[in-house]
């Protein structure tokens, strides 16, 4: 699956604000719990916090793509996140985080999940990408700007 075709407007969040990597998978957690009333908010947490502890997924460049493979979940549910000021993530170049593309999908999408992660990863490691997303002033604007580099 493509990156923008995982988005809407209101699945890209402008202007979020946390002071940790924890605080922010929280907040996103309760923000798609409450677009999604079938996925509870801690089970959310618990998949996302869950797989940061096998390893942080910073994947450079101030990019982070938070993900998880939940039982609850239908289908496959992108939200694109730019936080206010950068937070440690524990990236793989130290570097601190303020893009995050957010990936939750269904437990048997195993295929899905790992090509859908490759897309992104590919997307994001582009710098011109990057400079274009965080230049937006508000969620409107992000989300025409993520839904024309990704297509």
């Amino acid at each position: 699956m493509l990156v923008h075709e995982l988005l809407t407007p209101s699945t890209t969040l402008c202007g979020i604000e946390g002071s940790s990597k924890k605080r922010i998978l929280e907040k996103v957690s309760e923000i798609i719990s409450e677009q999604n009333p079938d996925l509870d908010a801690s089970c959310l947490f618990n998949g996302l916090h869950g797989r940061e502890k096998l390893g942080s997924t910073g994947i450079g460049g101030g990019v982070a793509v938070p993900h998880c493979r939940l039982s609850e979940c239908t289908d496959a549910k992108g939200y694109l996140v730019k936080l206010i000021s950068p937070i440690d993530f524990d990236a793989i170049d130290n570097q601190p985080v303020d893009l995050l593309f957010v990936l939750v999908v269904p437990e048997d999408a195993c295929s899905e999940h790992l090509q859908t992660l490759a897309s992104i990863a590919e997307l994001f490691s582009q710098e011109a990408v990057r400079n274009e997303l965080r230049e937006a002033p508000d969620c409107n604007t992000l989300f025409n700007a993520i839904t024309r580099l990704s297509t």
